[in-house]
Formats: C-alpha cells, sequence, structure tokens
C-alpha cells in the first residue's frame, strides 16, 4: 500500500511553493512524521514530513518546481518495496575477521611502540610548539643571518611581510627597499569566486529574495514616502544598561539589551501620536489599538521581519527573551506563517552591521518604520562646555499620506527624549 505526500496547506494568501530540497532519495527508508522534502514561499520554508513509515518510491515533484496546494509531491510505500537488502553476515566470517584484526595488531603494535620513534617524536614536538607559539613580529622578521637597514625593516613591520619569502638583489643576498616595493607592484591573483565561477555566474532568485524585491518596489510605487531624522545621545541607556547588567542577567537569565529600551520608546509614542501606528485601506485609515512591533532580522537566505506580538503587555524582560527567541528561529529558518503576520510598526537596526545612516523602506501595509545605525562618540556642545558623547542617528521613514511632517518629527522627538532619559520609560511620562 502507497501514501501519497501532498502540499499541504501553506497560510493566508498563500497558494504556491517552491520544491527547495528533498531530504530524502528515491529507496531511501522514511518514518512516520520524518521530514523528507522542503517547501519554500513568500514567507517562510516549512519541511514536509512522510505520513507513514516505509521507502520514498516515487518523487514527482523535483527540486526547483513550483507547486500548488494540493499537488503530488511524491509517493512512500509502506510494504517495503525498494527497501534496501541487508545480507545476513555467516557467523563463520565474523569469526575470521575478528582473527585477521588481531592478528594486523600483533604485526602493527612493535612499529607502533618503537623505542627510537617515539624518542624522536618527543624531541620534535617541542620544535613544532615553538615554531606555533612564536609571536608574529618575529615570525615577520625572522632574519638572523639578514641585516635589513632601518628604512626595510620599517616596510616590513606595516606592511607585514614575510621577509624569508623575499629574494633580495643586495650584496650576500641583502633585501634593499627596491626589492620591497618590486613586491608591491605585483598583481593580485584573482577572485575566488572568479576563480571558481567564472567572469559571470547566474542563478535563479529565491521565493524569499523575489517576495521582497516585490514589497520594497510596491513600497516606493504605492506610498509617499518620506524620512525625518534625528541624534541620540545614548549615555544613560548605555549607563543604566552597564549598573543593572549583572542583576538583570541574575535575575531573568539574558542579557539587557538595547532594543528593549528602544521597543518601549515606540510603545510610548506610537500611543501619544496614532497615525504613525495606522494603515491605509481603500479611502480609509485603520487605527491600530494594539502595539505589534516588526523588527527585521537578517539572516544567509534574505530578510525577514518577525513580529513581537503586544509589545506594550511585555516588561523589559519579556521583551528581551522574545526577540532572542524569534531571532534564532528565523536564522534557522523555523519562522512559521504567524510569527510574520500582525506588525503595525517596524524597528530595523542596521547599526549592527555598522551603518551610520539610512532611508528604510516601509514594510507595507504599515505606515511608519524606525532605523536605528551604529553608536559613534562624536563631540557635542554640552552646557556650554564641548563633550564627546556616544551618539546615533535615528531615521523614520513614513507614508505621507496619512502622517504629516509635525506628526512625524514630534513622534522621532519624542522617542529621542525617552531615550536620553530612560527614566521616563518607567515613571510613564
Amino acid at each position: 500500500m502507497s501514501e501519497k505526500i501532498l502540499v499541504p496547506a501553506l497560510g493566508e494568501s498563500i497558494t504556491e511553493a517552491t520544491v527547495s530540497k528533498w531530504l530524502k532519495n528515491e529507496g531511501d527508508s522514511v518514518e512516520a512524521d520524518e521530514p523528507i522534502v522542503e517547501l519554500e514561499t513568500d514567507k517562510v520554508n516549512l519541511e514536509v514530513p512522510s505520513p507513514v513509515s516505509g521507502v520514498l518510491i516515487k518523487i514527482n515533484s523535483k527540486d526547483g518546481s513550483t507547486v500548488e496546494v494540493g499537488a503530488l509531491l511524491g509517493t512512500v510505500s509502506d510494504n517495503g518495496v525498494g527497501s534496501t537488502k541487508i545480507e545476513k553476515i555467516e557467523p563463520k566470517i565474523i569469526e575470521d575477521n575478528v582473527i585477521k584484526l588481531a592478528q594486523e595488531k600483533e604485526i602493527r603494535e612493535p612499529e607502533i611502540f618503537d623505542e627510537k620513534e617515539n624518542e624522536t617524536d618527543q624531541n620534535e614536538e617541542p620544535l613544532i610548539l615553538t615554531q606555533e607559539l612564536e609571536p608574529k613580529k618575529s615570525a615577520l622578521l625572522n632574519t638572523a643571518e639578514k641585516t635589513l637597514s632601518p628604512a626595510v625593516r620599517k616596510i616590513v613591520e606595516e606592511k607585514k611581510i614575510n621577509i624569508d619569502a623575499v629574494k633580495g638583489s643586495g650584496k650576500d643576498g641583502r633585501v634593499l627597499k627596491g626589492d620591497l616595493i618590486n613586491l608591491m607592484g605585483i598583481n593580485p591573483p584573482p577572485a575566488e569566486r572568479k576563480i571558481k565561477h567564472g567572469q559571470e555566474e547566474r542563478i535563479k532568485m529565491t521565493r524569499l529574495r523575489q517576495t521582497i524585491a516585490k514589497r520594497l518596489k510596491q513600497a516606493q510605487e504605492n506610498a509617499a514616502l518620506l524620512t525625518t531624522f534625528n541624534e541620540i545621545d545614548m549615555t544613560h541607556v548605555m549607563q543604566m544598561r552597564k549598573e543593572n547588567q549583572e542583576d538583570f542577567q541574575n535575575r531573568y537569565g539574558i542579557k539587557l539589551g538595547f532594543m528593549s529600551f528602544f521597543v518601549k520608546s515606540c510603545v510610548v509614542a506610537l500611543k501619544n501620536f496614532p497615525a504613525v501606528n495606522a494603515e491605509i485601506e481603500g479611502n480609509e485609515i485603520i487605527y491600530k489599538n494594539y502595539y505589534n512591533i516588526s523588527f527585521a532580522v537578517g539572516t544567509d537566505k534574505g530578510l525577514v521581519v518577525p513580529v513581537l506580538k503586544n509589545a506594550d503587555e511585555l516588561s523589559f524582560a519579556e521583551i528581551e527573551k522574545n526577540i532572542k527567541s524569534i531571532s534564532e528561529k528565523a536564522k534557522e529558518g523555523k519562522l512559521t506563517i504567524e510569527d510574520l503576520q500582525g506588525g503595525t510598526f517596524t524597528i530595523s537596526n542596521g547599526g549592527v552591521y555598522g551603518s551610520m545612516l539610512s532611508t528604510p523602506i516601509l514594510n507595507l501595509p504599515q505606515s511608519g518604520v524606525l532605523g536605528m545605525h551604529n553608536i559613534v562618540d562624536r563631540p557635542m556642545v554640552v552646557d556650554g562646555e564641548i563633550k564627546i558623547r556616544p551618539i546615533m542617528y535615528l531615521a523614520l521613514s513614513y507614508d505621507h499620506r496619512i502622517i504629516d511632517g509635525k506628526e512625524s518629527v514630534s513622534f522621532l522627538k519624542m522617542v529621542k527624549e525617552n531615550l536620553e532619559d530612560p527614566r521616563r520609560l518607567f515613571l510613564d511620562i
């Protein structure tokens, strides 16, 4: 008897998927509920399990093919057809092999414990360790027989040149400054990707990448995008984290990060400026009186934006735990459709990659997205004096169709005030 493997329901508004890869080959044995094929949808990847224990006898949809909900992926037989036959090993064969192995061991043992060889190994080992632990500078200037001029020595140290690999043109093979300058004129080898793939390589975009491209283009075409900027002195947030980090970790089992402060600050500002938390549907504006904060996560397959549900009802510790848990699921490709739905406002942290400033694009149908950036020590005027402070630039991109300039600037100013004096977040002011 055989069972069909069908494309399951993929979630709201998703009708088709791409066969990402088969985890089993035809003829392989499978267990009931064991993942057998991976599908890629517009939003997430999901694994389809085997309906029964048996053998995968037929693959109907190859890797890379597009399939609709209910389509036939393959067939599993539960009657053992195609299973691999395991030959019975006679006891006599086992006994002969054991004897043979024992004889081989007796022959090898004198060689393994030969005293002269063992003595040689012990003498050689310290030399190897000494070479491994020798400082890099000494390795670069391993020139006991060579005399380097001060100019040559300076170039060797600055450019980290292995002088022993350089053929000198001076007297007795002495390395001259001109020899090092000639080295710098040698063309570097071609890039590894060029060697491996040639001048150009052409690959098909994944379904996730196609969806990202389509949605970003839709945001540009369907919204009146505008971005406003501000800067934040992160001194007090960083000080609060430092003073409370150890106690916070001991109490809640997780580090106190920056994201919980930003989520809390944004929720306060969203409550005061509801248009930033709204969306347009036809000729109507829908004001969301709940606060589901989407946050961008970069993965190997592309950007995904999971959602932190009911963020206004979460504590700092709960926000940090949920963000960590959802981020790990995203990087492991285990997000579900529910993890990506229902967001009302987005936070994107390009600062973790070193971004100084950017203009983030909306995550439709949302009307606002906050861009965080790196923290850099900058000179600031504080009480009439120039002081060095850790500064972050913030960017708020918004849909100007429903959010006026006054609202957007005031929203970002409130986020700034809450972060520069984080006590406000606890006092609800």
